[in-house]
């Protein structure tokens, strides 16, 4: 979908921080005059006070908290579910898949529409939907019931593709990594946060409250954005203002929205070819493919060691309670990591407010990474062989875990600034494929983690799971060297980013129009069950 809006640019810092360069809109051709951002630019999320943008940011980390938190508390509703319908594990787990499977392809449903009808409408039609989906999983009288509403709450999920969105409406260029990163955490957070739950839930409850848990923090979330969080999308409010002037008499303009036709902003050609280029960028583009096969399996581990850890940690008599807090130290990791990113942050956002947000190479933002993602195969490798029980204390392959954890957050986050970095106005697109490729093996993981586990027969082998997914992660891992090294050449070469940025020159040249997917952070999907 392309808007009729103005192109904005964010030159040298100034007193108060930016320089917005303005480009002249063509008259529209019903003769009605134009709103532009630029004439209004008081009354949208960037010139929010700091203090109201983090307390918004704050409730949407909630939000994200609860949609990465209902994929991976269900959990520990495996074996009471198991027994209560006598079912096989193995089915109950087909609950955890059919979510985030569906999470994978909800998020980019979803995502067009935030950027056309708004945030806040769109959220909240989500979490409503999710809340609902909940209900017939709590007061199921079959297996089936439950695996239908997982399937529709994993749908209904909008996830990072309007979360993220939301950090591109309030933050400029320069300072969007910070907001970024804090959202990142609670992505990657909330799926800790659902075993650490879980595991109470498991124990003193029964199954039917792993669901009713999810829904009372869906609708305190719910209420939460629906009284704190404003809407941010910049279109919309232009619209809100443009109707307020008309109305007080100040002006006769009207808003980007205003001035198309409900077939002119819903073009199915249009909806569908944003749709549709995600994938065609994960398989096409070397460093998309790469870059989110590497987020992803490191996705995938968390909800592997879901299933490993009920084995490793039986052997030191680990209660339920027990076993949920034994994910701590994978928190405490995310939370290192997070803050490790700062001083790079520091940097960057000096060189772009100094030079401009072109000084910045991307390959700059995998710099930290390269330090960071060997902890991934470190941390595997430690963890298999301290996973052998007794006599090596319990707390060693905790600490091993919390090394996966910092290097889990390091990929998540600077793979996606690396890709909104190299492929600017489509950065939407790029990032779209690293979350449908996390949320994707994040699901499968289901269907191989117990028997990689549980039908390896002796002890040792507990430990050769975990030294596989460490091989691996050696492998995984490789990329972002050639890709620091190289990455110029690489994206030189791509037929399909040459292509993307005509389309981008042409359309730059047109009647004031842009790009919907700018170099935002607004299309990031999901990345939900994480």
């Amino acid at each position: 979908m392309s808007l009729t809006t103005v192109n904005r640019e964010w030159g040298s810092s100034n007193d108060e921080g930016h320089e917005l360069k303005e480009t002249v809109t063509a008259p529209h051709p019903s003769g009605k005059t134009p709103l532009r951002e630029e004439d209004c630019y008081e009354k949208l999320g960037f010139s929010y006070p700091t203090k109201r943008k983090w307390l918004i940011l704050t409730c949407v980390f909630m939000v994200q908290t609860s949609m990465n938190f209902n994929a991976s508390v269900y959990g520990n509703a495996v074996k009471p579910l198991s027994e209560h319908f006598n079912i096989s594990d193995a089915k109950v787990r087909r609950g955890q898949m059919v979510f985030l499977l569906a999470y994978a392809f909800g998020c980019e449903l979803w995502a067009p529409w935030s950027e056309e009808l708004g945030r806040w409408g769109v959220l909240q039609w989500s979490l409503g939907l999710v809340n609902l989906w909940q209900i017939p999983c709590a007061l199921a009288k079959n297996f089936d019931t439950i695996l239908a509403g997982r399937f529709l709450g994993g749908l209904s999920s909008a996830g990072g593709s309007v979360t993220l969105g939301m950090v591109a409406d309030m933050w400029d260029l320069d300072e969007q990594q910070y907001a970024v990163a804090f959202v990142v955490l609670s992505s990657v957070g909330g799926s800790v946060v659902g075993p650490v739950v879980g595991g109470f839930i498991e124990q003193y409850f029964d199954w039917r409250w792993n669901f009713w848990i999810q829904l009372i923090f869906g609708l305190a979330v719910q209420g939460l954005h629906a009284f704190v969080v404003p809407e941010t999308r910049s279109t919309v409010l232009t619209d809100r203002e443009a109707k307020r002037r008309r109305e007080d008499g100040e002006g006769d303009v009207y808003g980007p929205n205003e001035l198309r036709t409900f077939r002119e902003r819903f073009k199915m050609k249009e909806i569908v070819k944003i749709w549709v280029r995600p994938f065609v960028m994960f398989v096409r583009e070397p460093i998309v493919l790469w870059l989110s096969l590497l987020s992803g399996f490191s996705d995938a581990l968390i909800f592997t060691f879901l299933e490993s850890y009920g084995y490793v940690f039986e052997q030191w008599n680990f209660s339920t309670v027990q076993l949920g807090l034994a994910f701590l130290p994978l928190l405490v990791g995310y939370f290192i990591a997070y803050f490790s990113f700062m001083p790079v942050f520091h940097k960057h956002r000096s060189i772009m407010r100094n030079r401009g947000t072109n000084a910045l190479a991307p390959e700059a933002r995998l710099w930290w990474l390269l330090f960071t993602a060997p902890l991934l195969s470190i941390g595997l490798f430690g963890f298999a062989w301290s996973s052998l029980g007794p006599p090596t204390p319990w707390i060693v392959p905790l600490v091993f875990s919390g090394l996966v954890g910092i290097a889990n957050y390091a990929i998540y986050m600077a793979t996606i600034d690396y890709m909104v970095a190299s492929y600017g106005p489509y950065a939407a697109s790029a990032t779209g494929g690293n979350g449908f490729a996390r949320d994707f093996l994040a699901g499968i993981s289901s269907l191989y983690a117990g028997p990689l586990y549980k039908s390896l027969g002796i002890k040792n082998q507990l430990a050769h799971g975990s030294t596989l997914l460490a091989c691996l992660a050696v492998v995984a891992t490789v990329p972002i060297y050639i890709f620091y090294y190289y990455g110029p050449k690489i994206r030189a070469r791509s037929k399909f980013a040459l292509s993307l940025e005509k389309e981008r020159e042409v359309k730059a040249n047109g009647m004031g129009d842009r790009v919907e997917e700018n170099a935002s952070w607004a299309g990031i999907t999901c990345s939900g069950a994480h």
